[in-house]
């Protein structure tokens, strides 16, 4: 069930659990924890459920704010593929994008990755015979370093006194991925930068370059995608409509519009929530879905944050980078205009990937360090059954936070004419990209519309607008407090903070703050 806090909602004034945001990271604790008979209250500060999740409509479109493509949703095997028909009782259902599920352009040059291990290390090779065996070194150090994760994951749901005892041995292996960067790793089987380049070309999906990320992170991602990618069949708002009625069936409910004012603390403990409009509810366990530096900054009475130098811990992270999105609208049907399900990464030919984000920094006017095209109406099979004749594009780059500052504190949809001409100039630019990768969709656009991090800002409640939370570098994954349990009793976090950047990750972080709220070995009901 879903309700409006504005509209009366049917509620009680205790539950079992409350979470705060309704995030993949909520919805997946929120339905693990439904299954194992808790009555769970979900509260969303937006008036639409599912974080980056969710989708946004305007003149007759939909466009899909976070969700892009999937991987091993085609690999009945996978944890990810069993954890979302855990959470939606097998309800939800998946499109397979083809063979091509990543085009890397650099310059006028092309690679495409194609799904299947065998055949992306055959494609690769293709282009770079020289490079045989750095490529399958390249594919097997991937898998070596995934296969570490799991015991470093399971090591921050466990109980502080196993932590204890076996924390070392959990994550001693996955520490020997982390703690290099992507380019350390790459560099050491090649010293071809054109390699390196297409190899880590899908950096955007966890928003660190390869010098600057922790290889660990893109293990993750490239795995992730070797099988190829899917889309959610009826688009990506279906995953929180999915999972409602398993909450539900606990006699819990998903409230939107409902905005969380502070996490009550007594004596050290986190008993209920205060809203913005005073109300209050109670619940055992309260969970925040909020990302650490809005829960830590904004969610905590000030004296829990000096008592347990809460302030000190966001000292040793950073937020991940800020980005600006073009969501477009076309007439005419995805075949007619010859828009592909395959999502395009243009990159600019001249230098390494740090090279171009250090020039983009230095002055925004310089060519965009990334660009990338997702085409979710071509993914989608239910799509024109929605929206028959019409098409839509999403167009992401990284736009620093600072790009738009002078205008944080404004209103959403009233910041000023100057705010809106540097939207028009960054979406312009942006225009141009795609009519360069698609030139025929020259002349059959019918809107757009540009997000910047102040509108990730407004919606996703993060601090500067970041995508993926906290940066993904080596350093990130030797700290100790990006785990689901807090100093403070029965408050939790989940969410991509506590394990890795997007969907995958957040999913499987409701899984360890169920682990740590129950005590039980939930894995092996999914």
């Amino acid at each position: 069930m879903i309700q409006s806090y504005k509209k009366k909602p049917s509620l009680q004034e205790t539950y079992d659990t409350i979470i705060i945001g309704s995030g993949m990271g909520g919805l997946t604790t929120a339905a693990i924890l439904a299954k194992e008979g808790q009555k769970v209250l979900v509260l969303e500060k937006h008036y639409t459920p599912g974080g980056f999740t969710h989708v946004f409509k305007r003149k007759g479109y939909e466009w899909d704010v976070g969700i892009h493509y999937i991987g091993e949703m085609q690999r009945t095997s996978s944890l990810l593929k069993k954890l979302f028909d855990y959470i939606t009782n097998d309800t939800l259902k998946w499109a397979d994008m083809g063979d091509v599920y990543d085009r890397i352009i650099i310059g006028d040059q092309q690679y495409d990755f194609v799904k299947g291990v065998k055949n992306f290390k055959k494609q690769m090779i293709a282009y770079f015979p020289e490079e045989e065996q750095a490529i399958n070194a390249y594919v097997t150090l991937v898998f070596k370093a995934v296969k570490t994760s799991k015991n470093y994951y399971i090591s921050k749901g466990i109980s502080p006194l196993w932590n204890a005892l076996f924390g070392a041995f959990l994550k001693r292996p996955f520490y020997k991925y982390s703690d290099k960067t992507t380019y350390e790793v790459l560099s050491s089987l090649t010293t071809n930068e054109t390699l390196i380049k297409v190899l880590t070309a899908q950096y955007g999906d966890y928003g660190l370059p390869p010098k600057q990320s922790s290889f660990s992170m893109h293990a993750s991602v490239a795995r992730h995608y070797f099988d190829g990618g899917s889309f959610p069949i009826g688009g990506s708002s279906q995953i929180a409509k999915k999972v409602a009625p398993v909450i539900g069936a606990a006699g819990g409910t998903i409230v939107v519009s409902a905005e969380v004012a502070e996490v009550i603390i007594e004596k050290n403990t986190a008993v209920g929530v205060r809203m913005k409009d005073g109300k209050i509810f109670r619940a055992a366990n309260i969970v925040s879905n909020a990302g650490i530096m809005t829960t830590y900054n904004k969610l905590l009475p000030i004296q829990t944050i000096q008592k347990h130098r809460l302030k000190e811990q966001l000292q040793k992270v950073k937020q991940s980078v800020a980005h600006a999105s073009l969501y477009i609208g076309l007439e005419g049907t995805p075949e007619a205009l010859g828009i592909p399900k395959t999502n395009y990464w243009v990159y600019p030919k001249d230098g390494d990937h740090d090279t171009c984000i250090d020039n983009y920094l230095k002055d925004i006017s310089k060519p965009f360090p990334l660009v990338y095209l997702s085409f979710p109406s071509a993914k989608d099979p239910d799509w024109s059954n929605r929206y028959p004749n019409k098409s839509t594009i999403d167009v992401i780059t990284l736009v620093p936070y600072e790009t738009f500052e002078k205008w944080a504190g404004s209103s959403w949809k009233k910041r000023g004419e100057a705010y809106e001409a540097k939207k028009e100039e960054i979406a312009q630019r942006l225009l141009q990209e795609v009519y360069k990768q698609l030139p025929q969709v020259k002349g059959k656009v019918s809107c757009y519309e540009l997000s910047t991090p102040l509108t990730t800002q407004h919606f996703i409640n993060y601090e500067k607008g970041e995508i993926y939370g906290l940066d993904h570098s080596p350093s990130r994954y030797r700290q100790p407090f990006l785990k689901p349990k807090t100093p403070i009793k029965n408050f939790y976090l989940t969410g991509q903070d506590i394990v890795t950047a997007g969907v995958g990750g957040a999913l499987f972080s409701g899984v360890l703050s169920s682990m740590a709220i129950t005590g039980k070995n939930v894995l092996k009901k999914i």
